[in-house]
This record gives structure tokens, sequence and C-alpha cells, in this order.
């Protein structure tokens, strides 16, 4: 299973975002790739894509992460978050 949490933060803006990439197996032997985004502190909205293989999860993964990546989203240690919970 593979999870990124990205922030994208800028208070001249009033921006607060994150995002959350997850691939995990599916019941029936495929892999889904779970993405989630909002802004921080709210109910986000979550969407679910299909993959016929890990691979390809992995790879879609990677291919969102690097576009959040380039509009401002940063990378996030989701133990470090966890711990000022």
């Amino acid at each position: 299973m593979s999870d990124v949490y990205q922030t994208c933060l800028d208070a001249s803006r009033n921006m607060a975002r994150y995002g959350r990439l997850t691939a995990q197996p599916t019941l029936f032997g495929e892999w889904a790739l779970v993405r989630e985004w909002g802004r921080i502190g709210r109910g986000g909205q979550v969407k679910t894509i299909t993959c016929p293989s890990e691979s390809e999860a992995a790879s879609s993964l990677a291919t969102l992460s690097r576009q959040k990546t380039r509009r401002g989203y940063q990378a996030v240690i989701l133990d470090d978050v966890k711990q000022r919970l």
C-alpha cells in the first residue's frame, strides 16, 4: 500500500488545502487509487479509480503526486501529522 499526503498553504490567499493519494488492493484482485482532497479542517471529496495492477496504480499515484507538486503542494510525513493531533 502506498500513501501520499500533501498540503498547500498560503496565508495571503487564505488557502489551506490538502490532498491524499492512496493505492490499495480491492476485494476483487484489482487495485484502487483513492484520491481525497479539500480544505484542511473540513470534510473533503473522494474519488476512486480502479486499476488492473499494482504497478499501474503506483504509476498513476506518482503522476498525480507530481502534478500536485507542480501546483505548489508539499509532501507531509503522516507520522508528523499524527503526533501533532
